[in-house]
């Protein structure tokens, strides 16, 4: 199934696990999501822009995949060493917590398509029924990846396959049906009524850019796996192949609904909406079928990234940007206590979901948000990297290479400007928080003499005790003045709206 006999992850795991990380239980209400923001034709150009930044971010892994692959785990490494050691450490503290906050959505939203089968048991995801079973899961899980990397991948393996059948079964039926005459009409959404509700279709382009973000999020799964790659150059092929993939089905699930019906329609419409749609199709067994498709897609995707979240802080402890006590292996080589502390934030927020009013949206938004950082670190390292033009992998595609760091940096910075400003405002207040985890990182480490006795690249002999470099003390400033404009915008916000 892709993987070879020492536990290893060949191509085949590794697209089903770029796959897997991003499509998950959100993709399965994307007609509603979608449908809420925009008339059918800047829903195409929303998916263009989103494509066309995507691909130069999922180039940007591929290409520094195939470049370094002595990177392991590079989503961190790749601002490690474009930067210095605490850039990298932000960037693997941020992403951790991100991982963290998309289990916790995955939760969610299982709790919400159970209730589909048991009304009232579940109602909202966040009841206290919905937080008892959430808790088994995430330990259930915990139990699992446990158990190493090639057991959780085999499983993964085929839960990717089982979760695609009801995306495909939609494509093929909703396409078959397809309505030319509904999916035209209106197809700018440029008359009065839809521009009084949804705005010009300029407005209608981006305001659905954070959703089509978000079903990307999980593009670099197997970079940060690559550690556990079989063979290193099929981690940028798996890359790119997921992506494109996923691509195709996120457009086709967007826009053949309109065929089906209205937009009106389509914004109404419960989660999952693609129940909805097939429902309208086929009468209850689209139903059914799509929401066991949606139950299947979070499970699978929730595995996944419990592994990228058990791998994160693994990795990071080993080259000594974390602590020393996370990157300790079990009998079976998986993370220990890495994998211990991520399920055990994932509880207490799981807690804390049952007292939130819209608990799918809030981790939705934060999530999308807190990938940023590791995003604009990578394409910007890409981009120094390529200027440099010292690796001979890049030489060959230096132009490619340039582009999609350029390109890739820009999209990200335009997706924090188009974001909702008070989750962008969390951002630089919750990387804040870890800086204690580098410091206690950074004392346990800087009392250890390296293997080779090598200096990193930047510090000097009077600088090698320090907590911090001269060049990370600036970054350590510039976080903490982005502290005090993020509280400022809070603040005036949330109390002097």
């Amino acid at each position: 199934m892709g993987q070879s006999k020492g536990g290893k992850l060949g191509l085949i795991a590794l697209i089903a696990i770029v796959m897997s990380s991003m499509i998950g239980g959100g993709v399965y209400s994307l007609p509603q999501n979608i449908a809420q923001y925009s008339a059918p034709g800047p829903a195409i150009i929303a998916w263009i822009i989103t494509g066309i930044g995507l691909f130069f971010i999922a180039n940007s892994f591929s290409i520094l995949a195939n470049a370094r692959p002595d990177l392991k785990a590079g989503i961190y490494m790749y601002a490690h060493e474009g930067f210095n050691p605490f850039a990298g450490f932000l960037v693997a503290w941020g992403y951790w917590l991100m991982t963290i906050f998309g289990n916790v959505a995955f939760a969610v939203i299982l709790m919400d398509a159970l209730n589909t089968f048991f009304p009232g048991v579940f109602t909202n995801g966040n009841n206290l029924n919905s937080i008892i079973c959430g808790s088994i899961l995430i330990w259930g899980y915990n139990l699992l990846v446990s158990r190493g990397v090639k057991v959780a991948g085999f499983i993964n393996f085929i839960g990717t396959i089982g979760k695609t059948i009801p995306l495909l079964i939609f494509i093929i039926v909703v396409g078959v049906m397809l309505d030319y005459s509904n999916l035209t009409h209106n197809f700018w959404g440029n008359d009065p009524h839809t521009m009084s509700e949804l705005g010009s279709p300029r407005e209608q382009i981006t305001n659905p850019l954070m959703v089509t973000l978000w079903v990307f999020v999980g593009v670099e799964g197997a970079v940060v796996l690559s550690g556990n790659a079989k063979n290193p150059k099929d981690v940028g092929k798996a890359t790119l192949i997921g992506f494109f993939l996923s691509l195709f089905i996120y457009i086709a699930l967007s826009i053949l609904p309109y065929s089906v019906a209205s937009q009106d329609t389509l914004a109404k419409m419960a989660t999952p909406s693609t129940a909805e749609v097939l429902k309208l199709v086929i009468g209850e067994a689209g139903s059914i079928i799509m929401s066991v498709g949606v139950i299947i897609s979070v499970m699978t995707g929730w595995l996944a990234w419990t592994m990228l979240c058990a791998e994160i802080p693994m990795a990071a402890s080993e080259n000594g940007t974390f602590p020393k006590f996370l990157s300790i292996k079990n009998s079976r080589g998986a993370a220990k206590y890495s994998l211990l502390i991520s399920s055990s934030i994932m509880q207490i927020a799981m807690i804390l979901v049952y007292f939130s009013k819209d608990a799918w949206n809030t981790m939705v938004d934060i999530t999308s948000v807190m990938v940023i950082p590791a995003y604009l670190a990578t394409t910007l390292f890409l981009f120094k990297y390529a200027v440099k033009g010292d690796n001979e992998v890049i030489k060959k595609r230096r132009i490619l290479a340039l582009m999609s760091g350029l390109v890739g940096f820009l999209f990200c910075a335009f997706m924090l400007y188009a974001s909702n400003r008070l989750y962008v405002a969390v951002i630089p207040l919750l990387l804040t928080l870890g800086v204690p985890l580098y410091i206690w990182a950074k004392k346990e480490h800087r009392t250890a003499p390296t293997a080779d006795g090598v200096i990193e690249a930047g510090d000097s002999q009077s600088e090698k005790g320090k907590l911090f470099r001269r060049d990370e003390l600036l970054y350590l400033i510039l976080l903490l003045i982005l502290d005090a404009v993020a509280l400022a915008v809070l603040y005036f916000a949330l109390f002097k709206h």
